[in-house]
């Protein structure tokens, strides 16, 4: 029998436990860990009270365009057809070293209802939050009804107005510029978003119009940031609305309304939380054509940015392998996690057996996820989010100290030891959780440990510390054999 086995067959803990296991490590530590495996610690977040301007005007005069210029990057989803913009998003931008929101909206249309109403509304309540506005008008059209009407409108802001005259591709136009004069918001800036011409002098301007402090609070890490994510119509942006006590996204029957993302503060009975609806995903980002390739892009980038998931499904179909899609990227992003079965006002008998078979055979990876069953239609039980989301928050934010853990895994290997790799049992030199958001457990050994004995691992480690609603990620790190 080796050395590794006693006269039972049970390898001694002593043979892949270093002796000093459980230890808590020292900043010499920490830096010769850095320094050994190439590790390094997390760093904490920035907090910055921002002020916000606001680009408005009718559809089709290019503010997603400006936009864009403004951000020096491809955010705002454009389009050559009016109306692609459809809810108020906002966006961090950096000029001159100085940085601030940019608020895009929806078309304003005084004269329109249905869906078109919604939009005109949301670009009403994002001129009431603005530090600045910056009014967009088209130098080929010329003044329109609706341009005048909104001009008349923002006489009565309590905060600078700068008009801006895009697609001013030639000095021949400054003839035509002369008309804007009459709408009364001062000198027009001429601008070509889509070639650049113009934005830095607007910029300057929007810098200078600025107020010593933001009009609203305005902080870029504060209040968690919620994505509500889901494949199209399964019910986020009536979500977002119902919790929110306000129509703050745009709602029709028609499935993929949503574009870009939308974001909403919304204060509920424990705290103020960032809420960001997205837009579904389609079946396939290579099925997807002009702006919704683009969103689905960006539905990833929100779910990135984002602390905690709210991954909606649609009890009322079965769980469907776009459903698995959205919930792999959100697993592999490592966020905060809640189920939320929505429409469950549609839920019949028959129905509810064949979801809980769905998700026995579908979502059994993910048991340490809370589930809700909602109806945002009706409100059914939308009060059981909150403390679901801070559990999982809580538990994506949490820290086990390096003893607790060491006494823990010494305790877990020695019940169950890692298969042996080529003759020899792998042994653990000390163990630490290097990181959380989520939470990474970094075992540094002297071999490799297979999938199956991580997974084991990590069911363990939930058994003793919980961490409900969060990923747990167990990481090897193997030293090297030293030369001789």
């Amino acid at each position: 029998m080796s050395s590794e086995e006693n006269a039972m067959g049970i390898p001694d803990e002593s043979e892949f436990l270093d002796p000093h296991f459980g230890e808590d490590f020292s900043e010499s530590d920490w830096e010769q860990l850095e320094k050994e495996f190439g590790f390094e610690r997390e760093t904490p977040h920035l907090e910055e009270n921002l002020c916000t301007v606001t680009i408005v005007g009718r559809p089709n005069v290019g503010k997603s365009t400006l936009v864009n210029r403004f951000l020096g990057r491809r955010e705002a989803v454009v389009e050559d057809f009016p109306g692609v913009t459809r809810d108020r998003i906002s966006y961090i931008a950096d000029w001159g070293g100085q940085r601030f929101w940019v608020q895009d909206t929806g078309g304003w249309d005084p004269n329109v209802k249905g869906i078109h109403g919604a939009i005109a509304r949301q670009a009403e309540t994002a001129m009431e939050t603005a530090d600045v506005i910056v009014m967009v008008v088209d130098t080929k059209v010329g003044i329109t009804e609706t341009d005048a009407v909104m001009a008349r409108k923002l006489h009565g802001a309590s905060v600078p107005v700068i008009l801006v005259a895009n697609k001013f591709d030639s000095d021949m136009q400054y003839a035509d510029m002369a008309e804007f004069y009459a709408l009364g918001l001062g000198d027009p800036w001429p601008v070509s978003a889509q070639h650049g011409r113009g934005g830095a002098d607007v910029l300057d301007e929007i810098l200078r119009s600025f107020p010593d402090q933001p009009r609203q609070p305005s902080i870029t890490e504060g209040p968690r940031r919620v994505a509500l994510v889901g494949k199209p119509n399964v019910g986020k942006s009536s979500l977002l609305n119902k919790i929110a006590g306000e129509e703050r996204s745009v709602v029709d029957d028609v499935a993929g309304t949503t574009v870009d993302p939308v974001d909403s503060l919304v204060q509920l009975d424990g705290h103020l939380w960032k809420f960001i609806d997205t837009a579904g995903l389609r079946k396939k980002v290579k099925n997807a054509q002009g702006h919704e390739y683009y969103a689905s892009l960006r539905t990833r980038g929100v779910i990135d940015a984002a602390e905690v998931c709210l991954f909606m499904i649609d009890s009322s179909e079965p769980v469907s392998e776009q459903d698995q899609r959205v919930l792999s990227m959100i697993l592999d992003a490592g966020k905060a996690l809640v189920l939320v079965f929505n429409k469950w006002d549609l839920m019949t008998e028959d129905r509810r057996w064949e979801l809980e078979r769905d998700i026995e055979q579908q979502l059994a990876h993910i048991p340490w996820v809370r589930r809700v069953n909602i109806s945002a239609k009706t409100g059914r039980a939308l009060q059981k989010l909150e403390p679901y989301m801070e559990e999982a928050l809580e538990n994506w934010d949490k820290r086990i100290t390096t003893g607790q853990l060491n006494t823990w895994l010494r305790a877990t290997m020695a019940q169950n030891p890692p298969p042996m790799k080529g003759g020899r049992i792998p042994r653990v030199l000390f163990a630490t959780q290097a990181s959380t958001q989520p939470p990474v457990i970094v075992l540094f050994t002297t071999g490799f440990l297979d999938a199956g004995y991580r997974r084991y691992l990590e069911r363990k480690f939930r058994e003793a510390f919980g961490f409900e609603g969060t990923p747990v990620r167990i990481a090897v790190r193997v030293r090297e054999r030293r030369q001789k």
